[in-house]
């Protein structure tokens, strides 16, 4: 069986036997392809000064945590501080951001389909590239 790789997609190729070789009885003639849904195989996850990131997170995740029923924010591109009263944990549906800490020169990327976690207390300056649509929730 070979396996090809395209996306969030496995496609798993049975092998095909032509007619002068005997396959036993098990085995069809005809080529099967199996589509199976790989959700995990893309999830990544980062930290970086206690924001974590799960790029592409499994719809059951997103289901499980309830983020559809979600309040939802967002701004067109600009740049402005903030400052985490509590804890905040977000879904990117759409957008870019680069986030800086406050005395950090470099910052942590966040875009459409990130899972992200900000942690209470944490103040930052949010350089928004590509306007943001997202579901939040505190706490």
């Amino acid at each position: 069986m070979a396996c090809v790789s395209s996306s969030s997609f496995l496609l798993l190729k049975q092998p095909t036997f032509s007619p002068k070789s005997k396959p036993s009885s098990h085995f069809s003639t005809r080529r099967r392809v199996v589509v199976v849904r790989a959700e995990a195989m893309s999830t990544i996850t980062i930290e970086k000064w206690d924001v974590k990131i799960e790029r592409n997170p499994p719809e059951f995740k997103l289901t499980e945590l309830g983020v559809r029923q979600w309040p939802k924010w967002g701004c067109p591109p600009s740049k402005f501080p903030w400052t985490y009263s509590d804890k905040e944990t977000c879904y990117l549906l759409e957008g870019k951001v680069k986030v800086y800490p406050d005395g950090s020169n470099e910052g942590v990327e966040i875009g459409a389909g990130d899972l992200v976690v900000f942690p209470k207390g944490m103040s930052c300056t949010w350089d928004v590239s590509v306007g943001v649509d997202k579901h939040y929730k505190f706490g």
